[in-house]
């Protein structure tokens, strides 16, 4: 089918694309500069230039195609909420009747469940989610009548190289020679390869089930402590135990987010879809995999 991504010239985005092109659809990639336009061409797909600030390149690309999926974000930009409020009033307008929508929420929907396993019929809301405007999106992408919307809560993102975490952590243990974690760092959190999340978007494109909410986990569970240790492993740092108030003056409301534990529960994803998460885990990729050779 004719697919509109946004993001493609992203980490997450730039996978899924790759995994459209493969399974045989026609790619349609939003491109917000000639760098982005030179990297998704790369992988397959058409550009269209715009950003998600361009509502009428956003309505008409909708519009010419059968299916989105939406992948961009920018988490650092404080006005990312009214910017993907817009996009999505956009995207949603311009698909016609029928058409299919994949959105990409985040495990940081869930309130902190302190350990306890997490199904996507838990209650999420704004008010209790480090990431509210994803809980606004879901809601909007699910309440469009008109389209088959589909919602992927992923867990922590990983794999070749990848990661914006992850990525951070490491640039810390390389300037600083120290990687941060928050009290014991006991909290255990999913997580799921790059690639596997994009088999699953490409399932979930495939095998239409409307109105359908899915987390997007591995079965592994990793705690923070762990995580911070691999990659001082890998960047000849330490892990280093911060108190939250250290933690906040260093990281900012990361910190409070690096407290979090709400494990993922995607059986849902693998009886709806067949879905099997079958890479490397985290800790085996940082440590032998594509964070060490990189």
């Amino acid at each position: 089918m004719r697919v509109l991504i946004t993001g493609a010239s992203g980490y997450v985005g730039g996978v899924v694309t790759e995994h459209l092109v493969r399974a045989g659809h026609e790619v349609v990639a939003l491109a917000r500069s000639d760098r982005a336009r030179e990297r998704v061409e790369g992988l397959g797909a058409k550009a269209v230039s715009g950003s998600l600030r361009d509502l009428d390149v956003l309505r008409g690309a909708a519009a010419a195609a059968e299916a989105v999926v939406h992948t961009a974000v920018d988490y650092v930009d404080p006005e990312m909420g009214d910017i993907e409020g817009d996009a999505l009033a956009a995207l949603l307008g311009g698909l016609n009747e029928g058409g299919r929508f994949v959105y990409t929420s985040t495990g940081l929907v869930y309130p902190d469940r302190q350990g306890a396993t997490v199904d996507e019929d838990h209650p999420v809301a704004p008010e209790t989610s480090p990431q509210p405007y994803k809980v606004l999106g879901e809601r909007r992408v699910l309440a469009a009548g008109h389209v088959a919307g589909t919602v992927i809560r992923a867990a922590l993102v990983y794999g070749r190289g990848g990661s914006g975490l992850l990525q951070g952590l490491i640039g810390a243990g390389r300037q600083n020679g120290m990687v941060p974690y928050i009290g014991d760092g006991a909290n255990e959190w999913s997580s799921v390869h790059v690639d596997d999340l994009a088999a699953l978007y490409v399932a979930a494109l495939e095998r239409r089930e409307p109105g359908v909410v899915v987390n997007a986990a591995s079965a592994e569970r990793t705690s923070i402590r762990r995580i911070a240790e691999a990659v001082a492993g890998l960047t000849g740092a330490q892990a280093v135990s911060l108190t939250l108030e250290q933690g906040t003056a260093a990281m900012g409301p990361l910190a409070a987010t690096l407290t979090r534990s709400s494990p993922l529960d995607a059986s849902r994803a693998r009886r709806l879809y067949g879905w099997t998460p079958a890479r490397a885990g985290l800790i085996e990729e940082l440590t032998t995999g594509s964070y060490a050779q990189s």
